[in-house]
C-alpha cells in the first residue's frame, strides 16, 4: 500500500469553478502584476466570487527578467486581497501546473475552501542572452550550462539522437507543428493565429540543428488562472464545473546525460501512471491531451511516455493525422505551446484553462465532439519535473 493512496482516501474531491486568461503575446504596457490580475479577475468573475482563501502563483523568471520576486504578496495586494495566504511556486517551465497542484492539495486537504491559482510570465521585457540564460537555469548548472549549452541545444541533441536511433527524418515531425498552427489559427488568445503548410515547416531556418524555427515554441508574455473549490460545493458557484480526477508530479535528473535513457521521459511516465491510477482509467480513456510541445521532439516523447505510442512511434500519430481535432487523440487543441505561445511559468495554467474550455463545450471553432476526459502535462526543464492532471466534466465520475 502506498502513502499516496492512504492520503487520497482522506482528501476532498476538487473542481474548477472559474477560468480566465489573457491573450499570449508581447504585453509592453502590462507588468507582471497587471497580467496576473487580468487573468485572476476574469477567473473570479467566471466563478461568481469576490474572495478566495489563498492564492498560488506559478512563475519561473520574474527575478531574472523583471527583477521582481515575492510575487504572491505582490499580486494579492494588487488584487485587493491583502492578508490572505499567497506564495509563488517555481518548477522551471512546469511552474504553472506545480502551482495548480499546490492549490489543489490545499483545497483537497481542507486547509482552504476557495483557492485561486495563477500562472504568469513576462519574458519580452528583455531579449537575447539574459532570457536565454534564464531559461538555461532549468538545466544542470554544473554539468550542462557551464559548457555553454542552451535549452534549445539540449533539445536539439535529444532530437538528433532520436532521429538516429529510430531512422526518422525531419519531415516526420512536421505535422506536430502544422497541427498546432492550424488550431492556433482559431484561438483568439494565441500568439500565432495563422496556419502553416508542411512545405513551410520544411523550409524554416535552423535554430540548433535539427531544430528549426517551426520546431520551437516562442517566448511570450501571458497569464492564465483558475478558481478551485470542493466538488461538493461546485454547483453553488458554477453550472460548468470541471472535476479533477488525477494529479501527480514526478522528477528526473536535471542533466540529460545522467538518465538511463535520454530518449525516455521517465517523469512523464511516472506522473501519468499515478494520475491514471487515481482516475481509475488508462490512456485509452483520454479524449484529448494538452501536451508540452515546447519542441516537436518533446511532443513525440510525451506521447510515448504516457502510453499513447510505443518507443520511436510517437511521430506516427502526427504523420497519420491522429493528433488532429478529428483524430484518435487530439493534442494542442488551442494551438499548444507552439502556436498559442510559451510564457513559461504560465504555460501549465494555459493548458488547464484550455482543457476546461473543451470540457465545458466553450472552445469555439476548435471544440471537440463531446469530450469527457482530458489530460494536461507540463514539463519543467528537459524533463526533470513533469506534472500531469486528468480532468472531467462529469462531477459524479
Amino acid at each position: 500500500m502506498q502513502g499516496g493512496e492512504i492520503i487520497r482516501g482522506l482528501m476532498r474531491d476538487v473542481s474548477i469553478i472559474g477560468i480566465g486568461q489573457t491573450p499570449v503575446g508581447e504585453h509592453w504596457s502590462r507588468s507582471l502584476r497587471h497580467l496576473a490580475y487580468d487573468a485572476l479577475s476574469l477567473a473570479m468573475r467566471d466563478a461568481g466570487t469576490d474572495r478566495v482563501d489563498a492564492l498560488y502563483l506559478g512563475n519561473m523568471l520574474s527575478g531574472e527578467i523583471s527583477g521582481q520576486a515575492h510575487l504572491g504578496a505582490l499580486v494579492a495586494d494588487f488584487a485587493g486581497m491583502r492578508g490572505i495566504e499567497a506564495v509563488k511556486v517555481e518548477a522551471a517551465c512546469a511552474s504553472g501546473a506545480a502551482a495548480f497542484r499546490q492549490g489543489l492539495m490545499g483545497v483537497a486537504g481542507g486547509y482552504q475552501d476557495v483557492v485561486a491559482v495563477v500562472g504568469v510570465e513576462k519574458m519580452t521585457d528583455d531579449v537575447g542572452s539574459k532570457v536565454t540564460a534564464g531559461l538555461a537555469s532549468a538545466a544542470d548548472a554544473d554539468y550542462e550550462t557551464v559548457h555553454g549549452v542552451t535549452f534549445v541545444a539540449l533539445n536539439a541533441l535529444i532530437m538528433r539522437r532520436y532521429m538516429y536511433e529510430y531512422g526518422l527524418s525531419k519531415e516526420d515531425f512536421a505535422n506536430f507543428s502544422v497541427n498546432a498552427h492550424a488550431n492556433g489559427a482559431n484561438n483568439p488568445n494565441a500568439m500565432f493565429q495563422r496556419a502553416i503548410s508542411q512545405d513551410t515547416f520544411m523550409k524554416a531556418g535552423v535554430v540548433a540543428d535539427p531544430i528549426t524555427l517551426f520546431d520551437a515554441s516562442p517566448m511570450a508574455d501571458g497569464a492564465a488562472a483558475v478558481i478551485l473549490c470542493p466538488t461538493e460545493l461546485a454547483r453553488e458557484f458554477s453550472d460548468n464545473a470541471v472535476r479533477i480526477l488525477g494529479s501527480a508530479a514526478a522528477t528526473d535528473s536535471l542533466a540529460v546525460h545522467d538518465r538511463k535513457n535520454p530518449l525516455w521521459l521517465q517523469a512523464a511516465e511516472t506522473s501519468a501512471q499515478k494520475a491514471y491510477k487515481q482516475a481509475h482509467i488508462g490512456p485509452q480513456d483520454i479524449d484529448f491531451f494538452e501536451l508540452h510541445d515546447a519542441f516537436t521532439i518533446m511532443a513525440a516523447l510525451s506521447l510515448e511516455a504516457c502510453g499513447f505510442a510505443e518507443p520511436g512511434q510517437g511521430t506516427r500519430l502526427a504523420v497519420d493525422g491522429e493528433i488532429a481535432l478529428d483524430g484518435r487523440l487530439p493534442i494542442a487543441t488551442m494551438g499548444g505551446l507552439k502556436a498559442r505561445g510559451h510564457p513559461v511559468g504560465a504555460t501549465g495554467m494555459y493548458q488547464i484553462v484550455e482543457a476546461a474550455l473543451q470540457l465545458r463545450g466553450q472552445a469555439g471553432k476548435n471544440q471537440l465532439a463531446g469530450p469527457r476526459i482530458g489530460m494536461t502535462q507540463n514539463i519543467g526543464g528537459s524533463g526533470a519535473t513533469i506534472v500531469t492532471h486528468i480532468l472531467t466534466n462529469n462531477l459524479n465520475q
